[in-house]
């Protein structure tokens, strides 16, 4: 971490303060919102993949504007206030509509400030290093991930698991979130050359072949890829508490801590493509060893390589991308947000519906796409 350059500590170090407040929340969503709000599976599936769509929906619009402008740190400003100001939604209501707003609205915050910051990101790291320094970000990201389920469980103990316990939690939550912006000011910002006259279809097909083909198993995975919110509910069928669940929770992000900075070393020195491949192998073997745990312990380690998948799904696609895609940084990244997002929902919707049959079936339909991308990727050959 010596080598890198500051402002990418300090981009971390948002990220560390916005997922600290966020995870706080996230971690206990699912099973507030389906035992202590009544809502039902299929409804968690319904929100989560609007969420995941919102926060996908935004991604080419921010991205193309940000490379259209040259400017990066305004919109990523932009949407790391529009998430904070979603979280005041928990702090008025938590019936179930107010639950699915918040969970959407904030995360339209997300995709509004995904592209413009890896983009940003991008143009500080060395093109050597840049899988090293994604995975740093992605540590510093996901070690407050690790940190607020941590905060949540010690809040829940002490205030209980009540409507006014969780909304001490909400409150609290905010306060990181608010720390980031402040933090976000000093980062330098690293404009890129602007392309005021580039529209949206000059834009698109100025992008490479490379990334066009890579959009095909991208899109393939995605169908696949539902929310970690069933695997949490997992986890309560084999008897887990709410308690034990965060821990979990935390677990699985303090992996993916771990795990982000040695990936992405390993992407500098091997190949990011090799280690995109990786990632989808190890999805399939989540979804093959989610069919058959029994255990609390086999759900334990399945949540710690879930950590490891993730450190790549999150850190190493997108140095990818920037690979693939140089001098339009933000505006892939936004495609390929937007394109997978868009998958999202279908994908979570159909986990929630093949949830009520038999949850085997989602773990089966996931491990099976994930093949498919596999196959797809190797075919399609994207390189820079």
């Amino acid at each position: 971490m010596k080598t890198l350059h500051p402002d990418i500590l300090k981009l971390g170090w948002v990220s560390f303060l916005t997922d600290l407040s966020s995870e706080m929340i996230f971690s206990v969503f699912a099973i507030f919102f389906t035992s202590v709000a009544g809502a039902s599976t299929a409804w968690l599936g319904l929100i989560e993949g609007l969420a995941d769509f919102s926060a996908s929906s935004l991604n080419y619009l921010a991205g193309w504007l940000s490379d259209r402008s040259g400017r990066r740190r305004v919109f990523v400003l932009t949407g790391y206030g529009f998430s904070t100001l979603a979280k005041t939604i928990l702090l008025v209501s938590t019936s179930v509509a107010g639950l699915g707003a918040f969970r959407v609205i904030e995360r339209l915050g997300k995709g509004f400030r995904g592209p413009p910051r890896d983009a940003w990101l991008a143009a500080i790291a060395d093109k050597a290093g840049r899988g090293f320094a994604f995975g740093v970000h992605k540590a510093l990201d996901k070690a407050g991930a690790v940190l607020g389920p941590l905060l949540a469980y010690v809040l829940l103990r002490f205030f209980g698991e009540t409507a006014s316990g969780y909304r001490i939690l909400f409150w609290i939550a905010c306060i990181p979130a608010l720390l980031s912006l402040l933090l976000l000011t000093k980062v330098q910002d690293r404009p890129a050359t602007p392309r005021q006259r580039e529209r949206l279809r000059q834009n698109w097909q100025a992008l490479s072949p490379g990334f066009k083909r890579f959009l095909l198993p991208a899109g393939i995975f995605a169908l696949g890829y539902y929310s970690l919110g069933f695997l949490l509910l997992k986890a309560h069928q084999l008897g887990l508490g709410i308690g034990e669940i965060v821990l979990l929770y935390a677990m699985f992000n303090l992996t993916c801590v771990i795990a982000a900075p040695l990936l992405g070393r390993l992407g500098d020195r091997i190949g990011r493509g090799r280690v995109l491949l990786l990632g989808y192998a190890i999805y399939l073997a989540i979804n093959l060893g989610a069919i058959w745990v029994t255990t609390p312990a086999q759900m334990f380690w399945l949540f710690a390589v879930y950590g490891c998948f993730y450190a790549i799904d999150e850190a190493q696609s997108k140095a990818f991308i920037v690979d693939l895609e140089p001098d339009r940084s933000a505006s892939a990244v936004g495609i390929y947000n937007f394109v997978t997002g868009c998958l999202y929902l279908p994908a979570s919707l159909l986990a929630g519906l093949l949830w009520t049959q038999d949850p085997a079936w989602v773990f089966a339909l996931a491990a099976t796409l994930s093949m498919a991308a596999m196959f797809a990727f190797l075919h399609a050959k994207p390189a820079p």
